[in-house]
């Protein structure tokens, strides 16, 4: 797999690197992750837990890392993971079978 630690660090150099190109874009990122937690109604934990469910049906790898250790930071558990990644490929197989659902309206349509 990944060395996911050092990908981690890379990645972030990298992001930094477009901060300093692109300033605005790093700022409006930063924004929109902290919107969320001003609210103040879903925890810290809670938040990683959706983060990692929504990094892998986006299949972002950096979310991933990024959010992994967030999570673990903010106490969750390895079975809690485990749990939020339930969700996310429950979603993905949901996705796929709605999506079925409008291929099969497609080929009625084409085939009218």
């Amino acid at each position: 797999m990944l060395d996911w630690l050092a990908y981690r660090k890379e990645l972030l150099a990298r992001i930094g690197e477009i901060g300093k190109l692109s300033p605005g874009t790093l700022a409006g990122y930063q924004t929109l992750s902290k919107a969320g937690a001003e609210t103040g109604h879903l925890d810290a934990k809670t938040r990683e837990l959706i983060s990692l469910a929504v990094a892998v049906t986006t299949r972002c790898d950096g979310c991933i890392t990024v959010h992994t250790g967030e999570a673990l930071k903010h106490g969750a558990s390895r079975e809690e993971i485990a749990e939020a990644l339930g969700v996310a490929v429950a979603m993905n197989a949901g996705a796929a079978l709605v999506y079925s659902a409008r291929v099969m309206d497609a080929v009625s349509q084409h085939s009218a």
